[in-house]
């Protein structure tokens, strides 16, 4: 099986390089995402919202956190260039808090970042 921080080090790559499928093979079928811009969603509504309103993404990871009071809890510490369709870049820190189900399957991912640069200069649609 593969361990957590692999399962962490492949959706970051897997991020950056805008692979959906792939992306969503390392959730379990009922995950969902918690962004400070996109709300609580499935995770598939959330990936193609996310993957639409991107042309590019590069992302630099610091930490990896394994949690030693829950061992289905990790946490990863990272820079985030986001290029937007419309060309605007932003650049922000982000720490992204993983839930895992017994088979190291993502069944809950909540994005920490601060939001205020951010609002400013973007507009996110949804679709839910």
């Amino acid at each position: 099986m593969v361990t957590k921080k692999e399962v962490i080090k492949q959706y970051l790559k897997y991020l950056e390089i805008a692979c959906y499928e792939t992306i969503m093979g390392l959730f379990s079928d009922e995950a969902v995402v918690k962004s400070p811009l996109y709300g609580d969603v499935p995770a598939s509504v959330f990936y193609k919202d996310l993957l639409n309103d991107t042309s590019d993404s590069k992302i630099t990871l610091k930490n990896i956190f394994l949690s030693s009071l829950n061992d289905n809890t990790a946490a990863a510490q990272f820079e985030y260039i986001w290029t937007l369709k419309d060309g605007k870049q932003v650049i922000f820190e982000v720490v992204d808090l993983f839930d895992f189900d017994l088979n190291n399957k993502i069944k809950q991912l909540t994005i920490i970042y601060d939001t205020y640069p951010i609002r400013s200069s973007i507009a996110i649609r949804s679709s839910s």
